[in-house]
């Protein structure tokens, strides 16, 4: 989809539909004073006072032209209170508008304005920003495997006549978000059988500009990742270890380790899951899904930072050569594990993708995992859990999460999450406590590996995969935490 800034009078824009934006007020005012005008007031006559459209957020109007102005259809777009508009729902417009004139509309070019500039300090840059990013989320298809294509836009085209360059700036870092976020979709939702460890590791290495070393399963041995490996012994696919660095120009302000959970499949090994839970246990490679995204387009925001993205690529089956309940290994770091549950292999995976991070002398680790099912019972897919060791950190990024409009909410760590991993055998075993507080005591485990460096984790479980509709994202795929870290590197 090709997305460019034009400057022009809304009634002379030829387009297929052009959309227009309206707040619940009795008066119209912006674009759709502007269309009503050239319309000679239909929009006021016929849609608010006959037909009483109350610009509810999110509703909408499709009225015809008959040739009164250059476009062939107009869309009116409901904003719904001023007060209430902000980045979210901007960015959710953005994905309702592309979705209603691609399955609807069958258009191919669309034509809108950015909304929101100026309300609630909202700059046109941000307003841009996150319509664009809407776009690309909301017409986002995952159609490669069906006969027949469905997409249908083409061309949209952003009005802006008193400060297009701002506009121009706004809507390219919205398309390199959606596009980042479009590029962890097509990962997740490719079938385990596609998105092998070896797969992940093959589009990392296809990612220019960056330096990437890939490390197989003898390599990965000899450093000493067993926790690591012992997930990945029951698996006929090799595992793969992904190390990708970006340089920025220049000094880097600052040096940041993220490491995205790598599970290409998850069956839960020798403690298998029922086959209701296993249905979708593609996504559970939603964080390294997460990490590719964002350092695909690393290079083109170009942040002031040293970014080192790793994943532990694997998957957990109960091949003959699986580990067991009962084993006891030992991480890179040194610490030994009792294996409680088989299928709490996430956590091993990332305690050495962890432990080698904190030896990489970053100032700061941050982890993106499909981690527990605790999580998804306290948060549902709404929002992600995040905790860690450092408050600021985890402020900035929920902060982050904001500009992204994605929701982080912090869950605690307290010391008695860290006593419910303590093992009888070993430093630490796999599993808490049976009496709740799973997500908390996932991240206690995760902690012993962090060498008190900087450290935040962030549980996605609920929302990397949607079971319907969510604020204009679709259903499937959503690559949860891109757009966020996004904001968070380049705020840096």
């Amino acid at each position: 989809m090709e997305i460019k800034v034009i400057q022009n009078e809304l009634s002379k824009i030829d387009c297929d539909v052009i959309v227009a934006g309206l707040f619940e007020q009795p008066e119209l005012n912006g674009s759709a004073a502007e269309l009503n005008n050239a319309l000679d007031g239909i929009i006021s006559k016929y849609v608010i006072e006959k037909d009483k459209f109350e610009a509810k957020f999110g509703q909408t109007y499709i009225l015809q032209t008959y040739d009164k102005i250059a476009a062939s259809k107009v869309l009116l777009v409901g904003l719904g209170k001023e007060e209430e508009l902000d980045i979210a729902k901007l960015r959710e417009l953005g994905a309702k508008i592309a979705k209603k004139c691609d399955s609807t509309l069958k258009a191919k070019t669309v034509c809108l304005t950015p909304y929101g500039k100026g309300i609630e300090g909202i700059s046109l840059y941000d307003a841009t920003k996150a319509i664009v990013h809407g776009i690309l989320i909301g017409a986002y298809k995952f159609d490669r495997y069906l006969g027949e294509k469905t997409s249908s836009i083409e061309v949209f085209e952003i009005a802006e006549n008193n400060n297009p360059q701002e506009a121009e700036n706004g809507a390219k870092t919205g398309q390199i978000i959606g596009e980042a976020v479009n590029i962890a979709r097509d990962l997740i939702n490719e079938p385990a059988s596609v998105v092998t460890p070896e797969y992940l590791a093959e589009t990392a290495l296809q990612i220019e500009g960056l330096e990437t070393k890939v490390m197989d399963e003898d390599e990965v041995g000899e450093m000493g990742m067993d926790a690591f490996l012992a997930v990945s012994y029951g698996s006929a696919e090799e595992p793969k270890f992904i190390h990708m660095k970006y340089t920025p120009d220049g000094t880097p302000k600052k040096k940041i380790a993220i490491i995205g959970k790598g599970l290409t499949f998850d069956s839960g090994g020798l403690d298998l899951k029922p086959p209701k839970s296993m249905r979708n246990m593609k996504t559970d490679m939603s964080g390294a899904a997460a990490v590719i995204g964002i350092m695909s387009k690393i290079r083109e925001l170009k942040p002031n930072v040293e970014v080192h993205a790793l994943i532990a690529a694997t998957e957990n089956m109960p091949g003959c050569a699986a580990y067991k309940p009962g084993d006891i290994i030992r991480a890179l770091n040194g610490k030994t594990i009792e294996v409680d549950n088989t299928d709490a292999e996430g956590r091993l995976t990332l305690a050495d993708a962890i432990a080698y991070a904190a030896k990489l002398d970053v100032d700061e680790i941050i982890d993106i995992a499909t981690l527990t099912g605790a999580c998804i019972v306290a948060l549902g897919e709404e929002a992600a859990g995040i905790m860690g060791n450092n408050q600021e950190l985890i402020d900035n990024l929920i902060k982050a999460g904001e500009k992204g409009a994605e929701r982080f909410w912090q869950l605690p760590l307290y010391p008695e999450h860290a006593t419910a991993i303590k093992s009888p055998v070993a430093d630490i075993k796999n599993t808490g406590s049976t009496t709740g507080g799973g997500a908390m005591t996932a991240a206690a485990f995760l902690k012993e590996f962090t060498d008190n460096k900087n450290w935040a984790h962030i549980d996605i479980a609920g929302p990397a995969y949607l079971e319907k509709e969510m604020r204009g994202t679709p259903k499937g795929a959503s690559g949860f935490t891109v757009a966020s870290l996004i904001e968070y590197l380049i705020a840096q």
